[in-house]
């Protein structure tokens, strides 16, 4: 082993810890490990470099090179050297990607990193509203969409708690249980008092594959055991929050229902449907290629002025669906480029076998079922964020689901290398 390995895995593993354990009560506080992970690549660039890329590290390293040519592609180039801002984010990615590889971060320090994540979500929110008074956690006079994307990771956090603690629930000890399921219920929280219903919606759609999953990998008696813990979190909570919770289900609604028979589009609903109805009738007219970051803005204002969508349109950047927005500005180069950064990812980290029976309890192959489980429950709540939200043209979107797919597949191969796992069919 080299000498300065063991420090290189000091602070990959810091860096695993750092960002998910900040993310959701700093602010920009996904920063502090993404950019600690990105100075360790750079110090030890001549380590990486000359290391050979394994078939998968290459195609995770592929896609995401992909979607920063996707991003130059269609971009509005009249911003000058403000288009290579995202772009940019995407390819510094990929020397943090090959330095994980090369020294993989400690699978404890990634859960940790996820508990205090969710917690911190749960505690921030419920100092915004029971503090300061707020309607919704997260927000400013300034600044109202971020509840939206802090609620949503602070739901997925916790539930990459709950994956983990019943993966290791016969290794853990009651208080590190306990502990673990108030980190998971303070991430839920969070993303109950943020009254982000595109997140509840996301959280519905990544339930199911995990669930079998956990069926398959664990034992259906666990799995079972560990849904009836989570609903006995969710229920107090519900009770709780229930006036607030049954307003924002009345007010959808209502808001659907308003737009359906009055084309009323001034709503939170009513206009993510008449944006939605705008991008596909736009992207149709250039399927291919789209309208570019420029055309977009001016064809859209222009289609709001003949009648063809109401002028609440206007108000945003972004169509509030990750595939449409990427298909009216990008076309269907936008889409490939969007698919492969979501299955590429999913297709590593999906189980490959089910696991025989007896199997679970090795520390190792926990930890390896832990891993791939939350990397899939990661990369498919990405998936239901994006029905009703354009995660990645915030830079919160993008740098969180870089930097955890990096993460928790750097430490996936090293709880378990290729050439072993290939052997094991895990």
């Amino acid at each position: 082993m080299h000498p300065d390995a063991p420090l290189h895995v000091r602070i990959t593993s810091l860096a695993a810890l750092l960002t998910p354990a900040l993310a959701l009560w700093l602010p920009s506080g996904y920063a502090y490990g993404t950019m600690l992970l990105l100075i360790g690549a750079l110090a030890a660039a001549a380590r990486w470099w000359r290391q050979p890329l394994t078939p998968s590290a290459g195609w995770l390293a592929a896609a995401v090179v992909l979607m920063a040519l996707v991003w130059l592609y269609g971009s509005d180039w009249g911003r000058g050297i403000g288009v290579l801002n995202r772009p940019l984010r995407y390819l510094l990615a990929v020397p943090c990607l090959l330095y994980a590889l090369c020294f993989p971060p400690r699978p404890g320090y990634l859960l940790a990193g996820l508990a205090a994540g969710a917690a911190g979500g749960g505690l921030r929110a419920l100092f915004d509203t029971q503090v300061l008074g707020l309607d919704r956690p997260w927000t400013s006079a300034a600044q109202t969409g971020n509840a939206i994307q802090m609620g949503d990771l602070s739901a997925l956090f916790g539930l990459m708690c709950w994956i983990a603690l019943i993966v290791y629930w016969p290794r853990w000890r009651w208080s590190l249980r306990l502990a673990v399921m108030i980190c998971c219920d303070l991430g839920l929280l969070g993303s109950l008092l943020s009254q982000t219903r595109g997140g509840w919606l996301a959280m519905a759609l990544t339930m199911p594959p995990v669930f079998w999953l956990l069926v398959r990998q664990v034992s259906l008696r666990r799995a079972a055991g560990g849904l009836a813990v989570l609903c006995l979190l969710l229920l107090p909570q519900g009770w709780m929050l229930w006036p607030q919770l049954a307003h924002r289900i009345d007010w959808t609604v209502n808001e659907v229902a308003s737009y359906r028979d009055a084309k009323e589009a001034d709503t939170s609903i009513g206009q993510r449907l008449d944006h939605w109805q705008l991008a596909w009738t736009m992207g149709r007219d250039r399927p291919i290629v789209g309208w570019g970051d420029a055309g977009y803005v001016a064809e859209k204002a222009r289609r709001v002025g003949a009648g063809q969508a109401d002028i609440a349109v206007l108000r945003f950047g972004h169509t509030h669906n990750e595939a449409l927005d990427q298909f009216v500005k990008r076309g269907l180069i936008g889409v490939t480029g969007l698919l492969v950064l979501y299955l590429v990812p999913l297709a590593l980290f999906w189980p490959r076998a089910q696991a025989p029976p007896g199997t679970c309890g090795s520390g190792r192959r926990d930890d390896r079922i832990c891993l791939r489980l939350m990397g899939v429950a990661f990369v498919v709540a990405y998936i239901g964020f994006g029905l009703t939200q354009v995660f990645f043209a915030h830079y919160n979107g993008v740098v969180i689901y870089l930097a955890m797919v990096i993460l928790i597949f750097a430490a996936l191969t090293g709880a378990a290398p290729v050439s072993a796992e290939a052997k094991r069919g895990a």
